[in-house]
């Protein structure tokens, strides 16, 4: 069974790090081990703290401590409240966007920039499953403003197909569903093995999930003290750069 891993704990936050594959609340449509059912088995004195959500079926599910979410496919840090007035005190930073969230992300294709800014709004896209998009001119759907900078770790191919490959460091500055991965497949370098935004491309170094990893947070605990937490690359992306590296070094 999939747990969250501590990385941090005082009176007021909990920061943990979610493994791929684990959600973080139930989503109303399925029965499963998630974020909030771990928090209810090991902070029962949490069971109060949060907002609780109403699924689209009219299930009340409960987020002890959540702030914030990664989807079920991201790994990464994610900070909970220990108390009401955490809750509240995080909550507002989020809302504010002085959180600074830094991503790992693996896409197709080797960008020629070395850095750059997607600013492009999203909307809601009519399927099944759910699916995100960038909007375009005359679109009457519900637009959200969103902002995604980006800079170049690493470029490569993977060995076995030759598809080339990039290693890319991102942080969002808005917090929109899927925000990430919309703006990434806009400009034409989706995240390896997204199944959503890239289906139609071939599965590359070993990845089986989108690969996308929260790597650092940082934030302004409720002390008062400016803090940033790192969740280290999970086994998939460690290999998978290894992979890049070595097909680099003996190109």
């Amino acid at each position: 069974m999939l747990k969250p891993e501590i990385l941090f704990e005082n009176d007021d936050v909990l920061v943990i790090n979610k493994p791929a594959g684990l959600i973080v609340h139930s989503d109303g449509r399925t029965k499963e081990y998630s974020v909030a059912e771990w928090v209810f088995e090991n902070y029962p004195e949490m069971k109060d703290v949060g907002e609780p959500w109403t699924s689209p079926q009219g299930e009340v599910v409960p987020r002890p401590g959540i702030v914030h979410r990664l989807d079920r496919t991201t790994s990464g840090v994610m900070i909970l409240a220990k108390t009401p007035e955490a809750h509240a005190f995080l909550k507002q930073q989020f809302q504010d966007r002085t959180t600074e969230k830094i991503y790992t992300a693996f896409v197709y294709g080797n960008l020629k920039a070395d850095s750059g800014v997607i600013e492009k709004e999203i909307v809601r896209i009519k399927s099944v499953p759910p699916r995100w998009g960038v909007a375009r001119d005359g679109q009457d759907n519900k637009k959200r403003e969103a902002v995604t900078h980006w800079r170049v770790l690493t470029r490569g191919k993977d060995p076995i197909s030759g598809e080339g490959v990039t290693i890319l460091s991102v942080s969002p500055k808005t917090g929109r569903t899927h925000q990430i991965r919309v703006h990434l497949k806009a400009i034409n370098y989706p995240i390896v093995a997204d199944h959503l935004y890239a289906s139609a491309k071939p599965e590359i170094l070993g990845f089986i999930r989108p690969a996308l990893h929260a790597s650092k947070l940082s934030i302004t605990l409720p002390s008062g003290e400016k803090a940033s937490f790192e969740a280290p690359l999970p086994a998939d992306m460690v290999q998978a750069t290894a992979q890049i590296q070595g097909f680099a070094e003996n190109a």
